[in-house]
């Protein structure tokens, strides 16, 4: 055995130690993967010292539920995850969780688990290389770096990665290279059960180049693979590498291999196969050495940038600040304080005010970089003052995501992962539904992306239930470290976009209308609360009026006579609750119990503000086809009845 060998055995041990320790998690996927990996971190650009190195290659370990193998890795490249850290695996509050979570664990560049999320997010990462390189780079390659990603079957089962690939191969990302651990096994048993696709001629179709490795072990005929990969510079590559499920395991080629760990009988035997010793996370003095020596030729990689470096920042002095500024969250948003940004003089849909203060910002920003899933004019989400990103065009900052609301999502999140931009996506918020996996997790992982969702209620009309969201806003909401913001009028769609932007760590979604809304007399910035008074009630206040979005013109009109009825219009409910118990029960006394909470969508999650002797003007059933006017009038969402329950309250 040499000394390559024993560094992918020692990582295949210790991965299976830390399952067994856990008495959780999947051995078969680092048993059989390991020697890819191993060939991708000996390869790529990286330094352990420096592990938010800006020109660092990227690994994403789609197949999230082999953290157990990406922990190895770290740990043997020295990352500063300890043994000790290792024997926590799948423990609370180790540094070494059940999937790899990023922002928690040094080196982990995505959060993973959900399959197809990493691959897709990976294209959002390759995305952001090309098109950064394209605006930073001169004589110097600031910017020049890989993505990597090791998936399974059941990534490339995953729609999701499809949409993405898809896109990956029409901008030909050849900076974008997939291990793809082809070891023809799930959960339930062998993927003929339910995958028998050539996964090659698919993505060749895709437009990507693809290779393969007959035997997963083969790290020489491994290496030759990524140095073809690296060669083509026209398109993305995908590398199909033949594994065995649980190699080496008495549970070697088998579904149960999959997800169970091998007992202790199984380990030993595991080992003894492999040749290793039979202790618990051994690493031997010999792999200690050989890493040691791995990191020493990645050094010099990287020292060698560093020179590239130091170059580009004297002859590029201010280039170079605004490229680390922004890597390090740093964007100049001064703007955001000026009055005007919140100005606009005539009456228009939140949509259109939304597109227009969108259009303020890239007039001033110029580090933004998004799209629409093929709803660009009627999402108002381009970007005037640029031009559509492509493989001819990388400096062009609007992105066409094609009908692919959920790649999109993922494809944002990845941009965010790789830094140095601000993203953002675009569609009708009815489908949202096909967004939420990836809403959730650019909320798990802390990201701040940005999601424009128009077209927001009922007021779609003529194209029907199928086009008018009802539950999607309460689905929205019930997302943790999620914001979700329905403005009243232009005034308020600013203000949205300007929490959007300040955000540094939970996602923003701007819920937008399709129909004009007046703009309010006393709309302000104060919406930045989350919730604020537009409509005070003269004398003692009586009753109150709680609407977002479309609904708060019509409470305004409906209160317009009424002398102590105050409109409160709550734009976001989570920016509201963040607010001082003080602030909260100025806005919404506690003493006033006769409440009118009024919104075009499911009533769920109201009654929090309407209370126990209050109403809710809403809808909880499907809507109907008909013109937008029309169809509020039939559902009730009217003035006339906000003025019917005032009376009765």
């Amino acid at each position: 055995m040499n000394i390559e060998e024993k560094c992918i055995n020692t990582i295949r041990t210790l991965s299976i130690d830390q399952v067994q320790k856990a008495n959780s998690g999947h051995p078969g996927l680092p048993l059989g993967a390991a020697p890819m990996a191993y060939v991708i971190w000996k390869n790529m650009s990286h330094n352990p010292k420096d592990p938010k190195w800006i020109n660092r290659d990227r690994f994403v370990l789609s197949a999230g539920h082999g953290s157990s193998m990406l922990y190895s890795l770290l740990h043997l490249f020295g990352y500063g995850l300890t043994i000790e850290d290792l024997k926590e695996f799948r423990q609370i509050n180790s540094l070494t969780p059940g999937h790899p979570e990023y922002g928690h664990t040094v080196g982990v560049e995505a959060t993973t688990g959900p399959l197809g999320q990493g691959i897709s997010a990976a294209v959002g990462m390759a995305m952001a290389e090309r098109h950064l390189a394209a605006i930073y780079n001169r004589e110097e390659k600031i910017i020049d770096h890989y993505t990597y990603v090791l998936c399974g079957d059941g990534d490339l089962m995953e729609g999701v990665s499809n949409e993405a690939s898809s896109l990956a191969g029409t901008l030909q990302l050849d900076k974008l290279i997939v291990f793809y651990d082809s070891n023809n096994i799930t959960i339930e048993g062998s993927t003929d059960l339910s995958f028998k696709e050539n996964v090659l001629m698919r993505y060749r179709a895709l437009g990507w180049q693809t290779l393969e490795v007959k035997d997963g072990n083969d790290i020489s005929e491994i290496e030759r693979a990524l140095e073809e990969a690296k060669a083509n510079k026209e398109q993305p590559t995908i590398i199909e590498v033949n594994t065995e499920i649980g190699y080496g395991s008495p549970r070697e080629g088998l579904a149960k291999a999959h997800g169970e760990p091998l007992g202790t009988e199984g380990v030993a035997e595991t080992k003894e196969f492999l040749g290793c010793e039979s202790r618990e996370f051994c690493v031997s003095d010999e792999v200690k050495i050989h890493m040691e020596e791995l990191n020493k030729k990645l050094l010099v990689k990287y020292e060698e940038y560093k020179e590239v470096e130091k170059a580009y920042s004297e002859n590029h002095p201010e280039d170079y600040k605004k490229l680390v500024d922004s890597f390090n969250g740093k964007f100049d948003l001064g703007f955001l304080n000026d009055e005007e940004f919140y100005k606009f003089d005539k009456d228009m849909a939140t949509r259109a005010s939304s597109g227009e203060a969108l259009n303020r910002i890239a007039e001033k920003f110029d580090l933004l970089f998004g799209g629409s899933a093929d709803l660009g004019p009627s999402n108002k989400s381009t970007m005037n003052n640029s031009e559509n990103f492509s493989l001819k065009n990388p400096v062009g900052k609007n992105i066409n995501f094609g009908v692919r609301e959920h790649a999109m999502t993922a494809i944002v999140n990845g941009i965010l992962l790789h830094g140095g931009l601000r993203s953002y996506g675009a569609t009708f918020l009815v489908f949202a539904d096909y967004m939420k996996p990836a809403i959730r997790l650019s909320a798990i992982q802390h990201i701040p992306s940005i999601f424009i969702l128009t077209h927001d209620s009922i007021g779609v009309g003529e194209d029907g239930p199928t086009h008018q969201p009802i539950e999607q806003l309460a689905m929205l909401r019930s997302i943790p470290n999620n914001i979700v913001f329905r403005p009243a009028d232009a005034t308020e769609a600013a203000v949205g976009w300007s929490v959007a932007m300040r955000s540094d760590s939970t996602p923003v979604c701007l819920i937008l209308s399709r129909q004009t809304l007046k703009n309010l007399e006393h709309s302000s910035i104060e919406a930045q609360k989350g919730a604020y008074i537009v409509k005070r009630e003269e004398g003692e206040l009586e009753k109150l009026i709680i609407a977002t979005g479309s609904e708060v013109s019509l409470a305004v009109e409906a209160a317009k006579d009424e002398k102590g009825v105050r409109v409160v219009s709550m734009p976001s409910r989570e920016l509201f609750e963040a607010q001082c118990i003080e602030y909260k029960e100025e806005i919404i006394p506690s003493k006033c119990k006769r409440r009118i909470v009024v919104e075009a969508a499911s009533s769920f999650g109201w009654y929090k503000y309407a209370g126990d002797e209050g109403r809710i003007i809403s809808i909880d059933e499907f809507g109907a086809s008909g013109p937008g006017n029309e169809v509020f009038e039939y559902y009730g969402i009217t003035v006339d009845t906000i003025k019917n329950i005032l009376n009765e309250i």
